[in-house]
């Protein structure tokens, strides 16, 4: 008889137990994954909440309209993008098949009419049946400037972004190829499976090599830690060698001779950077780009963007450190991490958080939240942001940056040309460009890659004036 009511009080314990375990799993379930279940494509029955309200419109910065919501049925509606492939990587897309991608997915509940950001409260609780028109978003960018951007990368592979640098507002980001989110399920197939990768935000999501691009922060990062730097010189025979081993050597068999750090900036000698990469050694170039926002999580409004590389290296990596004073080894970015450096430079020294949405509209078209300029921080000091400010000028005027030069408006920036991080490639390098201009005030910062473009003082830089040209001029 005991044993009997022992192995039942054993069989209750465990049902006891079970039962326990599938409370605890429900309960987890309900209170940090059902956002994501409703918020999940493929929840049906938000799809039936979207098509009960036509969705909001979503425009440009002067409220041009960029997309337009048509009802294709009393159960159903497309969302048609009036500029095609121009905008996709910047406003995505929303499909009943494919799902939602970029601004249509990050602000879907304002899109659908909510004004609450909490999926869940809006499809199990909003019952409000006179609201016919979704929220409208006036985003940052400026049609005509986008326009040319995308024109001027044309057939190339790569990307363009451009920013004011005082407010961090994107006033074009452009990634091609591109794709027609007007023709998701007739081109999908072809979509998928194109080589060059349609689908990709280059901007927001590609990595590359920055190249000399990147001897922004190391200029940055020298001034800030080695004293007197600006004032020091060496003999730039062609190759950097440290204890009979090349560490690296300059673009193209170029050899420069005894040269300064504003000419070893402007003419871009990878020697001279090299034995300040060398100097600064790993964990101060680590911390200087850390201040701007390498390995880390961005804050933006409107995108997101993929974190940016700069690696640890032992003080033996010698090679290593030296080259990622140059951009290369395994320093990764994307081209708004780039925009961001040369925004910061352009600003005082000061970083501003990306923005692609400024304000968000009711179907009235009446403001319900105007969204405000933020700053990530004070990245460099204004002094020596002011001197970088000067060697990029100088770049453009004399260095090797003269193909962004422009008449009557100064230009500043960088070039920069990326070897593949696969050295057995036999591609042409990637060419770029990071820029703004006007010098005494500037209102546009931008960062262009032309993927297998070559050198970058020339296509890049030549689509960084003509994009100026367009802007102020």
């Amino acid at each position: 008889m005991n044993d009997f009511v022992s192995n039942i009080k054993k069989v209750l314990l465990v049902f006891l137990i079970l039962f326990i375990a599938l409370i605890t799993y429900i309960t987890y379930v309900y209170m940090f994954n059902s956002q994501k279940a409703v918020a999940s494509t493929f929840n049906r029955r938000l799809w039936a909440e979207r098509n009960k309200v036509l969705r909001g419109t979503i425009y440009d910065k002067d409220m041009t309209a960029l997309t337009k919501s048509t009802k294709t049925s009393e159960t159903s509606q497309k969302q048609n993008y009036l500029q095609g492939a121009v905008f996709a990587h910047a406003i995505g897309y929303m499909d009943p098949v494919y799902g939602l991608s970029g601004l249509e997915k990050k602000y879907d509940a304002q899109l659908m009419g909510n004004n609450d950001t909490t999926l869940s409260k809006f499809v199990f609780f909003n019952r409000d049946t006179e609201q016919k028109v979704g929220n409208g978003l006036r985003t940052t960018l400026d049609s005509k400037l986008q326009k040319k951007a995308y024109e001027l990368l044309g057939d190339h592979r790569g990307s363009i972004v451009a920013m004011n640098p005082k407010t961090g507002e994107i006033l074009a980001m452009v990634s091609t190829p591109s794709y027609d989110p007007n023709n998701l399920e007739k081109d999908w197939k072809s979509i998928v499976a194109n080589k060059e990768m349609p689908l990709l935000n280059r901007a927001v999501s590609g990595l590359y090599p920055p190249g000399s691009t990147f001897k922004t922060v190391t200029a940055a990062s020298a001034l800030e830690n080695i004293a007197n730097v600006y004032n020091s010189s060496l003999n730039d025979n062609g190759s950097l060698i440290v204890n009979g081993t090349k560490l690296l050597e300059d673009y193209n068999g170029e050899s420069f001779g005894n040269i300064d750090f504003k000419s070893a900036y402007m003419h871009s000698s990878n020697v001279f950077f090299g034995s300040l990469g060398l100097d600064l050694g790993n964990k101060a170039l680590k911390d200087t780009s850390e201040k701007f926002y390498f390995n880390k999580n961005i804050p933006t409004i409107g995108l997101t963007v993929e974190n940016s590389v700069f690696p640890d290296y032992k003080n033996n990596e010698k090679g290593n450190i030296a080259q990622s004073a140059i951009g290369q080894a395994g320093v990764l970015v994307t081209p708004m991490q780039m925009a961001l450096v040369v925004s910061a430079v352009a600003n005082g020294g000061t970083m501003m958080e990306p923005m692609l949405v400024k304000e968000i509209l009711s179907s009235k078209g009446k403001s319900i939240e105007k969204l405000q300029p933020k700053q990530l921080g004070q990245v460099m000091t204004k002094n020596n942001s002011d001197v970088m400010k000067g060697l990029m000028k100088e770049v453009v005027s004399q260095g090797t940056g003269t193909s962004a030069a422009l008449s009557g408006i100064v230009v500043s920036g960088k070039t920069g040309t990326a070897d593949h991080d696969d050295p057995s490639k036999q591609e042409a390098p990637h060419a770029w460009f990071t820029g703004f201009a006007p010098y005494d005030d500037p209102q546009i910062a931008i960062s262009v890659i032309v993927e297998e473009g070559g050198q970058g003082g020339a296509k890049a830089a030549e689509i960084t004036r003509e994009l100026v040209r367009n802007y102020l001029q």
